[in-house]
């Protein structure tokens, strides 16, 4: 996967050897269309299996729909929730695309969701609407993967600068590495990670005080050899935590088997590869 990599001045490389602040970053990761093709499929695998039907649907203990490739979450009326909608966005980054966005998500009126609940949802998983909605989210793969990567591209350096100064150069040196591991993946887990588990910024998505996004893995990592492996085994230390600190009722553990499943597939397919990964 070779990733090109966009800043303000000159190569990231550059400014991160020479100890130029994070503030000063403009993380702008640009893939190539062979490169969104590859991280759309991979995603839309990790979420939906590459199942056609799983474009439209609702987890058992959720309370939202999950939408499109990447699962994207889109709240009823007046719904309050600790986790991130991303739906509504996703159908305005395409607009500006001028994607065929179906006519009737366009309806000012009434932007929210209309399935009063898991129920209503399958009740209507084969009307007219529905039918319409999977067909245009899997005809619009490309784009669905170009908004997680705008996503990603504008909350990389919020997360670095959510660390204190003190630590900060180590941050960047583990997302310098972790991208220089471009034949190993590369850019892949902090993207897919990002977008299946959000920043870790946000105070609303936490349980017992403690996040579970790439900020908290990145937190994890400064106690390690900074190594695929080792980013795998951080996100797996930072999910069990979420688990057991979720709410009982939330039953979560019933997601963690497939939650490391996905964390699996940053690592390379020839085993100790990902070691070239390393401090330097």
């Amino acid at each position: 996967m070779k990733i090109k990599i966009l800043t303000s001045s000159i190569v990231l490389a550059g400014l991160l050897c020479c100890g130029v602040v994070a503030d000063e970053i403009d993380y702008n990761f640009q893939l190539t269309s062979h490169e969104l093709k590859w991280l759309g499929e991979q995603i839309y695998s990790n979420e939906c299996n590459a199942n056609f039907e799983c474009l439209t649907s609702w987890n058992s203990g959720e309370d939202f729909p999950s939408l499109g490739i990447g699962h994207f979450i889109w709240f009823r009326a007046d719904q309050e929730s600790n986790f991130e909608e991303t739906f509504p966005q996703l159908i305005e980054f395409m607009n500006t695309k001028n994607a065929p966005v179906p006519a009737w998500l366009h309806e000012e009126s009434d932007p929210n969701s209309p399935w009063t609940s898991r129920e209503n949802f399958y009740a209507n998983f084969d009307s007219g609407k529905m039918k319409e909605l999977r067909n245009f989210l899997a005809q619009e793969k490309a784009l669905q993967v170009e908004f997680i990567v705008l996503r990603f591209n504008q909350t990389l350096n919020q997360i670095v600068l959510d660390f204190p100064e003190s630590v900060r150069p180590e941050i960047e040196e583990i997302i310098r590495i972790m991208i220089s591991c471009q034949d190993s993946l590369g850019l892949y887990p902090l993207i897919d990670y990002v977008h299946f588990k959000g920043t870790g910024l946000s105070h609303k998505e936490r349980y017992l005080g403690h996040g579970w996004g790439l900020r908290q893995v990145l937190n994890e990592m400064l106690k390690k050899p900074v190594t695929l492996p080792s980013f795998v085994e951080s996100a797996a230390n930072v999910l069990a935590r979420r688990v057991n600190n979720a709410p009982i009722e939330r039953n979560e553990r019933q997601w963690l088997a497939g939650w490391s499943k996905r964390l699996q597939t940053y690592l390379p397919s020839i085993t100790g590869s990902g070691l070239e990964c390393t401090s330097i």
